[in-house]
């Protein structure tokens, strides 16, 4: 597979703002003149980052939004699952830890990587319970906040039914040992004996779509803007690391001491830095494909 540049990924990111009430692709001629106009854009001095969170019932709408049980197989090739599990601030139609970043970093990774994967996908967010049997329909399934996660049974075994069928699970944006325990914890309940690896930099995870050569430490929105540091807590190294099956394809993919979707959610707001959004879509690229072909 030929490899996209790392300059057709920046310039997708630049134009998230420009195109983000569409995923048509952008007409030929216009890609330069928009990425410049963006590139040109002074941050004004002084002025605080643009944050706004989803209220509950935003969250609560988009969370009922899953597509119909009626809708025929393979209408969209794609569709990005965000896992609701139990856990955090309250259960799921309160707006738990699951749904951090949520519904806004959804939407706008789903405009991206349409522009630049080319993929058929469900254009809308899409939160599934791991308790509910149709949590199987998806064949990529993604979970943040996992060091506050705390699983009932039915999760336990509807997560490891999932995975066990082929599934995929990716979790982001947990830091710091004492949620790594959490999490840990919680993963081996679903798939005990199963040892955690660290993924070497041959893995074909970092090459499947771009070329990935560095892991890099992408920081929240809030820390970004303020040029901080970019860790939390005593999570300062970022890692990749994967339980694998028995054929060593990657069954959950951990990403941790970092937040790619706080790079999604934010890539249009000029004062969060080029380099981590870059790096969080073209990760993000690399697991969608890594998870739809393996």
């Amino acid at each position: 597979m030929r490899h996209p540049s790392r300059a057709s990924s920046t310039l997708a990111v630049l134009v998230v703002s420009a195109c983000a009430v569409t995923a048509e692709p952008m007409a030929a001629g216009g890609v330069d003149s928009g990425g410049a106009a963006l590139m040109a854009q002074q941050v004004p001095p002084g002025a605080p980052p643009r944050i706004r969170r989803p209220t509950r019932e935003e969250m609560e709408d988009a969370a009922l939004r899953l597509p119909p049980a009626d809708e025929p197989p393979g209408h969209h090739a794609f569709y990005w699952t965000r896992a609701v599990y139990s856990g955090g601030r309250g259960g799921w139609r309160r707006g738990g830890s699951w749904a951090t970043d949520f519904p806004k970093g959804d939407r706008q990774f789903l405009v991206v990587l349409k522009r630049l994967v080319r993929l058929d996908a469900y254009p809308w967010e899409n939160a599934v319970s791991l308790a509910d049997p149709r949590l199987r329909r998806f064949p990529l399934i993604y979970a943040v906040e996992v060091g506050h996660m705390d699983l009932t049974q039915e999760e336990v075994r509807g997560l490891r039914d999932y995975l066990n069928a082929g599934g995929m699970l990716v979790v982001d944006d947990f830091w710091g040992s004492r949620e790594w325990a959490q999490f840990e914890y919680n993963i081996r309940r679903v798939l005990p004996g199963r040892p955690i690896v660290e993924l070497p930099p041959d893995h074909p995870l970092f090459t499947t779509f771009y070329d990935i050569t560095e892991i890099k430490q992408v920081p929240n929105v809030g820390q970004a803007a303020r040029g901080g540091p970019t860790w939390e807590r005593d999570g300062y190294v970022p890692h990749v690391r994967a339980i694998l099956d028995d054929h060593g394809e990657i069954m959950v993919l951990i990403n941790w001491n970092t937040d790619l979707g706080d790079a999604w959610e934010w890539a249009e707001d000029p004062r969060y830095p080029l380099e981590y959004s870059t790096y969080a879509y073209e990760m993000g690229s690399n697991m969608i494909v890594y998870g739809m072909s393996h």
